[in-house]
């Protein structure tokens, strides 16, 4: 299936957990000098016009980015700054745009989407030569090829659209295949709560697996009891091992910025041990 298009949800509440989270990890690797490989598996687009008839029926940016980006919390900033270039132009970066900002010589992005338009706007965006590679592909079966990369250095996000109940098992077996051949390797898994019982069944997939060092890290902006997403969460193998503190020290008040209450909603939770 290939209707979801990101461009109606660009910057949104769960854009702001995942692209802090995906930073983290990635300043995280920029610590040492040697190269690294990122890999993207459901890159979307790469950047999004928030001007867009898209961007302006749901208006979620707004209700996400938009009003963190001038909170001034510390363990933001980093992300804000990023950001503020392209918000400057009305635009938001995608993890694609994001990764790619930040790429030193010698790093490579490795850049899969299916969906043919969206391709197309990709490559435009974020192709670069020699260091940035976007490829019409599945991107469960391109990052299986990929691994172990040369450069001994991983950075993998799986975040599909979860349109398919399907997708969660898939999700769990991509992490567990993933892992077997490159155990190094950083793996950031983002997911939707929308049902919680779902989210629970996804939990216990992890915890089950062969998998090490696996934590979550969710953030909601509403009860469970409202329709539609009300949260988001990150499952990341291998996380930096200071990303438990710096989310905790984060969340209480920005995932109280984000809700629709003025309630703090946020959890870690460890799945696996080293």
């Amino acid at each position: 299936m290939l209707s979801y298009q990101h461009h109606y949800h660009a910057g949104n509440h769960a854009d702001v957990l995942k692209h802090w989270v995906l930073l983290e990890a990635l300043l995280h690797l920029e610590k040492k000098a040697a190269p690294f490989d990122y890999i993207d598996t459901h890159a979307g687009a790469g950047l999004y016009s928030l001007t867009s008839a898209e961007a302006r029926k749901t208006n979620e940016y707004s209700l996400g980015m938009g009003r963190v980006i001038d909170s001034g919390l510390a363990e933001l900033q980093p992300l804000t700054d990023l950001l503020r270039p392209s918000l400057k132009n009305r635009r938001y970066p995608g993890s694609p745009a994001i990764v790619n900002a930040l790429l030193r010589p010698g790093d490579h992005a490795h850049l899969f989407e299916l969906h043919p338009q969206t391709y197309i706007e990709l490559d435009k965006n974020c192709a670069r030569k020699r260091q940035s590679y976007v490829r019409r592909e599945d991107g469960f079966i391109g990052l299986k090829a990929l691994l172990p990369v040369k450069s001994r250095r991983a950075l993998v996000l799986i975040d599909p659209s979860y349109e398919l109940k399907g997708d969660y098992k898939k999700v769990c077996q991509a992490t567990e295949q993933a892992w077997l051949k490159m155990q190094q390797a950083i793996i950031l898994i983002w997911y939707p709560v929308v049902d919680r019982a779902r989210i629970n069944q996804f939990e216990k997939q992890f915890i089950a697996s062969r998998l090490k060092n696996v934590h979550l890290f969710e953030m909601s902006v509403a009860d469970d009891q409202e329709q539609g997403m009300t949260g988001s969460g990150m499952i990341a193998v291998n996380p930096p091992w200071t990303l438990a503190d710096r989310f905790n020290s984060l969340m209480p008040e920005l995932s109280r910025q984000l809700s629709v209450d003025d309630q703090s909603r946020f959890r870690h939770r460890l799945l696996r041990p080293e």
